[in-house]
């Protein structure tokens, strides 16, 4: 073998080997045990693995009748991480403790308030969770972080959210102003028998309710006003296609619309804006759909007024459907991915209607 094969092994080798070392040190398992500097004892800790997409582990147990102790273990990615504790598995309205290393390599753990999704609603200090005094404090071991605290009460909250800050981007006086997760996830604890579930607040109607109103008034109510204003030379095919596409996506989008209504009910969630628009929306489709049965006749006086009414009214309810479905991603914090997928739907539909609009043009 050549020489510089042997080099190339032996260079491949090396950085298997180190990438394993590095990896090994930034892992905590629950079989190790813990030698931190912590403000109580961390001996009878019970561990788990709560988030295995970021290696988030928690060892936590109770301390005495009213005093639980947990350790948050995090890798280091010069980023704050969080537990939460909320009442229906939502950030908003929930207290999160949130702790962070500066650059200094002094550490900060403080307690938060989420009040809203806007940075000035997210409060420094404040919060429902009654911390035992100087029991909080974060300390780095072997590439991660290591979060304590202990909370005076009988049964802390089972419903627990993790979330971990952008990278390179921490929390600093004399606000401490809290920047937007990189990414969270919503588990439910089970304190006595020591596991933790992903899981959403009533995912299914969430989803349901996503879904239906983006698919009715965010997509179908938009082919049906094209099929309207450029199919028009194949009558009478063009108007019950667009009666049947319009009737279903009201159909849809009523049940949509209901399903919103249950779901803030149960998750007691200020959404205001998010309602208003979709009842806004929904007076809009039910006013045209009584408005077909006050239609005049084609040689009537009335029809262009009709005809400019009903087209007005539904050109703004598009427009306000594709604003809120857009809107209804970001309070579900669905992500970019959702909404990407339904940012290429709009694209494509609205590329058809430019071509259409064009051969519409050419043609008169």
């Amino acid at each position: 073998m050549k020489l510089s094969s042997i080099f190339i092994i032996f260079f491949f080798a090396l950085q298997a080997l180190s990438a394993l070392l590095v990896n090994s040190q930034q892992t905590d398992s629950c079989s190790s045990s813990l030698n931190l500097d912590v403000p109580f004892d961390t001996t009878s800790l019970h561990c788990l693995s709560v988030w295995s997409s970021h290696d988030f582990t928690v060892r936590y147990v109770q301390t005495s009748s009213d005093v639980w102790s947990f350790v948050l273990s995090a890798p280091d990615t010069n980023s704050f991480v969080a537990m939460g504790f909320s009442s229906n598995g939502m950030m908003v309205g929930s207290s999160a403790m949130v702790g962070w290393i500066s650059a200094d390599g002094n550490g900060t753990v403080k307690q938060y308030f989420l009040g809203g999704q806007r940075p000035n609603l997210v409060l420094p200090d404040q919060g429902n969770l009654t911390i035992v005094s100087n029991s909080s404090s974060i300390t780095f071991q072997s590439s991660r972080l290591y979060m304590a605290f202990q909370l005076n009460t009988s049964q802390p909250l089972s419903r627990v959210i993790y979330s971990v800050g952008q990278i390179g981007v921490i929390p600093s006086s004399p606000g401490y102003a809290l920047a937007e997760h990189r990414d969270k996830v919503s588990t439910i604890f089970n304190y006595a028998t020591g596991t933790s579930a992903s899981k959403s607040p009533h995912s299914r109607l969430r989803k349901s309710h996503g879904i239906l109103n983006m698919l009715s008034w965010g997509i179908l109510m938009i082919i049906g006003a094209i099929v309207a204003r450029y199919f028009k030379q194949w009558d009478p095919i063009w108007f019950y296609s667009h009666a049947v596409i319009q009737s279903s996506a009201f159909i849809l989008g009523l049940s949509g619309v209901i399903c919103g209504f249950v779901l803030e009910d149960r998750l007691k969630a200020d959404v205001s804006t998010h309602k208003g628009l979709g009842i806004f929306i929904l007076v809009l489709g039910c006013l045209q759909v009584t408005a077909v049965f006050a239609r005049p006749d084609k040689e009537s006086k009335l029809r262009k007024f009709w005809n400019w009414y009903h087209y007005c009214a539904g050109r703004i309810l598009i427009v306000f459907a594709i604003a809120n479905v857009f809107y209804g991603i970001h309070l579900g914090e669905k992500g970019r991915g959702w909404n990407a997928g339904y940012a290429v739907v709009i694209a494509i539909l609205l590329l058809v209607s430019f071509v259409l609009e064009f051969k519409m043009w050419k043609r008169n």
